[in-house]
């Protein structure tokens, strides 16, 4: 597989948190390349299988498709477009981005404000708020009102851009690696022997309350769940037990929200088969996947591999292809380590 190929690919896809129904086309076509029996649920949950059917072992890996984005708000007698968040978005990263508003077609507009000319000093010396942004599409109002209409969703216009040392930098990178790796993943099972069914979600509405994983786990209910996310990576100004360091492999979880054995488990692995690896204590609920995975039905023994990502929810988010590539593998030697008898051990001490 050619990771970064198949991450362009994933990037391509416009699924801001709500739209995932209408909008995991895509996706559905490149996870059909991968698994079988793909479906989607009434979430828009996209879910396919691999493995021998009826398997004694079910493990589910998920990670989230959905991405942050914009609602138009209020359309302005001029033409101007206010919008709402979809999502945690940092405001002072919008002006000046481009952007796409998904009306009745598509249409391109650019985030405006006051310029510096003409604030007044105290203004310069601020962030601006968020609601003196707008949108300008650059058409008269009776037109922007006949394409566009109030509660479109805005998607940021930004292309994926390859940086040095394999590192790549664009906007829903947030979790779209965590899809590549589970693809990889995928790939990677096909020269191992495994017997676990493994069910390969992308979840939707995660950046708005976990709710895809809420309710595919509970239709799935596996005996093991892994989410598969981002943490945040190693930037100026950020202390070193905040981050974790690009191109040093995955970050494996460990706290409440995980179970022991699998995190020992994990760690073994990776020791075993020399794969890099980072630790990630989390004392509290992680605020991904693996939460609403942990707490589904009667509990779902959980665990965490994150990827870490510099500049979390902005359009150029960063990340390093080789820790992609590095949590499927080690996901993939984990499902090929399986047996009942280490399953039935995590429901008892």
């Amino acid at each position: 597989m050619d990771v970064k190929e198949i991450l362009t690919e994933l990037l391509s896809a416009d699924i801001p948190s709500g739209c995932e129904v209408e909008k995991n086309h895509s996706l559905v076509e490149i996870f059909q390349r991968y698994c079988k029996n793909v479906s989607v649920d009434k979430l828009g949950n996209l879910i396919g299988k691999k493995g021998p059917e009826n398997a004694k072992i079910k493990v589910m890996l998920a990670a989230h498709m959905d991405e942050i984005g914009l609602m138009v708000k209020q359309i302005d007698d001029r033409g101007f477009i206010r919008f709402s968040y979809i999502g945690g978005i940092d405001h002072r990263i919008l002006p000046a981005q481009e952007v796409i508003i998904h009306g009745r077609e598509k249409v391109l507009g650019v985030i405006g404000s006051k310029p510096p000319h003409i604030q007044e000093p105290e203004e310069r010396e601020k962030a601006i708020k968020s609601e003196d942004l707008f949108i300008d599409t650059g058409l008269p109002v009776e037109k922007v009102k006949q394409l566009i209409r109030i509660g479109d969703v805005i998607t940021f216009k930004r292309k994926p851009t390859e940086l040095l040392n394999g590192c790549i930098s664009g906007n829903a990178l947030d979790d779209r690696a965590g899809l590549a790796a589970i693809l990889y993943c995928l790939e990677e099972l096909d020269k191992l022997q495994f017997s676990a069914e493994v069910y390969a979600v992308a979840t939707a509405q995660e950046e708005v309350g976990l709710r895809g994983a809420v309710v595919s786990s509970y239709q799935i209910y596996p005996d093991i769940g892994i989410a598969v996310d981002v943490c945040h990576g190693n930037m100026p100004d950020v202390s070193e037990e905040e981050t974790h360091k690009l191109g040093k492999g995955p970050a494996i979880a460990l706290g409440p929200n995980i179970h022991p054995k699998l995190f020992e488990k994990l760690k073994s692995i990776a020791e075993d088969y020399k794969i890099p690896y980072q630790l990630n204590p989390e004392p509290s609920a992680t605020g991904t996947d693996a939460w609403a995975m942990q707490i589904t039905r009667e509990g779902i023994p959980t665990a965490l591999i994150s990827i870490p990502l510099r500049y979390m929810h902005t359009t150029v988010e960063t990340l390093n292809i080789e820790d992609i590539k590095l949590s499927g593998r080690l996901l993939a030697l984990f499902i090929s380590s399986l047996d009942e008898g280490f399953v039935e051990g995590l429901k008892c001490y």
